[in-house]
């Protein structure tokens, strides 16, 4: 029995997380591709020897941690050195969500991956359908600049950096602006998905 993976995307600030910590209460797993990025970063031996190779030598320190805020000061600096980058993460990531996918085949109606960079990752390629939640760009801002103790330029910056992501076609909308109700739009999702069956 197939179990569909629903892409739980949405630009910096649109209030994604907050989408995923919902639908975790209602019961539905949700692949966190962040949190298991750095996760994957941390235990694999072949990620720290190719960020040295690829990135920089000082990558990694001496204890064997990598130093996250240097390679971020190299590749935000550098479009190819951020493709680099993300080519050699992608592919983990990609292949422990396809792992974590095949083992809750049949258990669940559907299941989710919450991601940035459908697009870019590659992730859309696996996916069978997508939850874009949405805000309005000052809401996002203002989120963000408070949660983040950020400057305003600095979200815009981090918004237009990803203004390539667009969703992927018949992307479900859902708008979380702090005055619709998210909970409705989540189970009417979840309906339409029912019926597509």
């Amino acid at each position: 029995m197939k179990t569909p993976l629903i892409a739980l995307t949405g630009g910096i600030g649109a209030g994604k997380s907050t989408v995923a910590r919902i639908l975790r209460i209602m019961g539905y797993p949700v692949y966190d591709s962040d949190l298991m990025a750095r996760q994957i970063m941390d235990t694999s031996e072949e990620i720290r020897r190719r960020l040295v190779e690829e990135i920089s030598p000082m990558s990694v320190r001496e204890d064997g941690s990598i130093d996250r805020a240097h390679i971020s000061s190299i590749v935000f600096a550098s479009e190819e050195k951020l493709k680099t980058l993300n080519g050699i993460v992608h592919s983990f990531v990609l292949e422990d969500l396809r792992l974590w996918h095949e083992s809750l085949k049949g258990q669940y109606p559907v299941v989710f991956v919450e991601t940035a960079i459908l697009r870019s990752s590659g992730m859309y390629r696996m996916v069978d359908g997508q939850l874009e939640v949405t805000a309005p760009e000052q809401v996002r801002i203002q989120r963000v600049m408070a949660r983040n103790s950020v400057t305003r330029e600095q979200v815009e910056a981090r918004i237009s950096k990803q203004k390539e992501e667009t969703p992927i076609e018949q992307a479900f909308l859902l708008v979380n602006d702090g005055e619709e109700p998210v909970l409705p739009q989540i189970h009417q999702f979840l309906k339409t998905l029912e019926d597509q069956e």
